[in-house]
């Protein structure tokens, strides 16, 4: 079978998970976004390269920090941006996802950008409009349940290249929360993709899924001797939201486990980069002195989020 991002020319036309993307294409689009980054410096705010088309963001959950850099990526690619707060109209009035997007692709959408707390639901409006035959709607997944977060994980590697220039002798471990965290996922899949030699991650055994050594990490329990060397350091938010039972004796007994506190940092490489994809709960996953320090590279991955959501948009619609 087809890859259902890929059209029969193995071009990106949706972007719904990184897992099973080759490495060409997520190289794409992180030298597409470099082109973007460097117009930013020049000050250039706006590329006419979607200039006539509407993109539709569809928040089935919220965020504002993605919600927000996607519509300025937009804004500057030159399209028309139309925000929805779906679960306060449609969604709540009773009518299904996909007579939703059917009634939005009436509306002459070139573009869905899919947030939505059950797994798969961008994958499914991709089939549904693959299945009609349409072919000018593309669908960019901006996070869907615990499944994945394409665009965090692209931006995230894109601090990592920034910072580091070479994937191919790096450590990088991610703490915390995997077990609940899209974006844990689709950082694997991309970091092993992109040829990373060593993936760890940290956590306590309650947080870390059942069997992700097949993803072709280390896992490690004990932060201390996870950190031991490593260029790369990625936290995670705890996602209470999405627990169900007790998974944690407390925040205060994870953030002394599992909270990067200086001392913990000092385990890692003296150059190695902290980054986290927000929101930061300061004092449970990660120290404020950590988190304002010299190692942390948090604001310039919310910056380099526009470029990269720029260059998949762009990519995607065909420019």
């Amino acid at each position: 079978m087809r890859n259902p991002q890929l059209n029969k020319n193995g071009e990106l036309t949706h972007l719904l998970s990184i897992e099973g993307l080759p490495k060409g294409i997520l190289e794409s689009i992180l030298n597409t976004a470099d082109s973007f980054a460097s117009v930013g410096e020049r000050e250039v705010k706006k590329v006419p390269l979607l200039r006539g088309k509407s993109v539709f963001n569809l928040f089935f959950e919220n965020s504002t920090r993605t919600r927000t850099t996607f519509e300025i990526a937009a804004k500057r690619l030159s399209a028309d941006v139309i925000n929805l707060n779906i679960n306060a109209s449609s969604a709540s009035k009773g009518e299904s996802l996909l007579d939703t997007i059917d009634n939005l692709s009436a509306m002459q959408a070139d573009m869905f950008v899919v947030r939505h707390a059950q797994s798969g639901a961008p994958y499914l409006i991709a089939q549904h409009l693959n299945n009609l035959g349409v072919e000018h709607i593309h669908v960019v997944n901006a996070g869907d349940g615990r499944h994945a977060h394409p665009t965090q994980g692209l931006l995230d590697m894109y601090t990592i290249r920034h910072y580091k220039k070479d994937f191919s002798n790096l450590t990088v471990a991610i703490v915390g929360d995997i077990l609940h965290s899209r974006v844990a996922r689709s950082d694997i899949h991309a970091l092993t993709t992109l040829g990373v030699p060593e993936v760890r991650v940290i956590g306590p055994r309650t947080l870390l899924p059942a069997h992700i050594e097949q993803m072709g990490v280390r896992v490690f329990h004990d932060m201390a001797e996870g950190l031991k060397g490593v260029d790369v350091v990625i936290m995670l938010r705890l996602q209470s939201e999405r627990m169900k039972g007790a998974l944690l004796p407390s925040a205060q007994e994870f953030y002394k486990s599992y909270g990067l506190t200086p001392d913990k940092l000092a385990r890692a490489k003296g150059d190695a980069i902290v980054m986290h994809p927000g929101p930061m709960n300061r004092g449970v996953e990660i120290d404020s002195t950590v988190a304002d320090g010299g190692q942390a590279v948090i604001l310039p991955q919310v910056t380099f989020g526009i470029a990269v959501r720029m260059a998949v948009m762009s990519i995607t619609a065909g420019n």
